[in-house]
């Protein structure tokens, strides 16, 4: 019963049809092929797969590949690029403990503070 299944679909691949472009106010034939299915499906999948093949050579073989994310010109701009990352982060490190430092000598400074802690100091 597979067999069957199988015959009919490679016969239905393999009937030809015929594609005719004509010009509409004449109707002249302008041109005809003579198709099947299996290929116009071959012909899309050559296409198809050449459009990939011209795609990642245009990137590979290109300046634009230097604009994929993760991509560098060479090793040692990635590398230095690594290092800058890391002072950047421990910069921001170093900011946030002067910000919270400055934080506690503001508050220490402030009137608010004394005030608020002379309050609840008894004095005997």
């Amino acid at each position: 019963m597979a067999e069957t299944n199988t015959n009919s679909s490679l016969k239905r691949l393999r009937n030809h049809y015929k594609l005719v472009i004509m010009n509409d106010d004449t109707f002249e034939e302008v041109i005809k092929f003579r198709l099947s299915r299996l290929s116009v499906y071959m012909a899309f999948s050559t296409i198809f797969l050449v459009m990939i093949g011209l795609a990642i050579a245009l990137l590979v073989l290109t300046p634009l590949k230097y604009y994929v994310p993760g991509r560098s010109r060479n090793s040692d701009t990635r590398r230095e690029l690594q290092v800058l990352k890391i002072r950047t982060d421990s910069m921001e490190q170093a900011l946030k403990y002067k910000e919270v430092y400055l934080e506690g000598l503001k508050k220490a400074l402030s009137s608010d503070a004394i005030t608020k802690d002379t309050a609840n100091l008894k004095i005997p």
